[in-house]
């Protein structure tokens, strides 16, 4: 496969995220060839599924919250774990963070969040580890949307993010009510209606909760 960032410019397009519309990310147009390319190269090469070509629900609700709530990123130092684009980076960059991490252990998310940051503006740090593994970061807020997509990954998720809750690091999680999100252990602050696209979700428009860890 091509070099990252030439991929993303060739294979997407630079569109408005649909519940933000100031916010612009390079998206794909036709979902399914690009998920149809990316597979292509799983075997051979290992890559992640395209996440980072779409603006997810979870995080267009996680960033619609912010904007309501600007306080609770401005001046601090934030996480944006398992980023895909860098949406909710990008929103937390532009309310005033004072640091704000997109982390993401696909290297074409790492392309992503560079060009769709220089696209809005704001400066985000791309970082690849797998945070999962590690000791959570030496930030002030973590904000995580659409974590829990598949069983074995949203327990690993839930269980870094109470380790950093434990911390005293504030968490915040996106999500479009999926299966596997849990209902105990953490507190609903806000439901909004988002704006999707049919090829990726079961409907045009989605609701979606913003949720703090307890």
């Amino acid at each position: 496969m091509s070099e990252p960032a030439a991929f993303i410019r060739a294979h997407t397009t630079p569109l408005p995220v649909p519940s933000l519309p100031d916010l612009s990310l390079y998206q794909a147009a036709e979902v399914t060839s690009l998920w149809e390319m990316t597979e292509a190269e799983l075997l051979q090469n290992g890559l992640a599924p395209p996440f980072w070509a779409f603006p997810w629900a979870g995080g267009q609700a996680l960033g619609l919250w912010l904007r309501q709530n600007p306080h609770v990123v401005k001046g601090k130092r934030v996480l944006d774990l398992a980023c895909g684009s860098g949406l909710v980076g990008i929103v937390a960059a532009k309310l005033g963070a004072a640091q704000v991490i997109a982390n993401d252990i696909d290297p074409f998310a790492g392309a992503a969040v560079a060009l769709n940051a220089a696209l809005n503006g704001v400066n985000v740090t791309f970082d690849g580890a797998d945070r999962l593994a590690e000791a959570p970061p030496a930030v002030d807020v973590i904000l995580a949307g659409d974590i829990c997509y598949e069983k074995s990954m949203t327990a690993a998720m839930l269980t870094f993010l109470r380790k950093s809750r434990a911390l005293g690091i504030a968490v915040y999680v996106g999500d479009p009510h999926r299966s596997y999100f849990p209902g105990e252990g953490l507190a609903r602050l806000a439901t909004f209606d988002i704006h999707t696209d049919t090829q990726i979700e079961d409907r045009a428009v989605k609701p979606a909760s913003v949720w703090s860890l307890i």
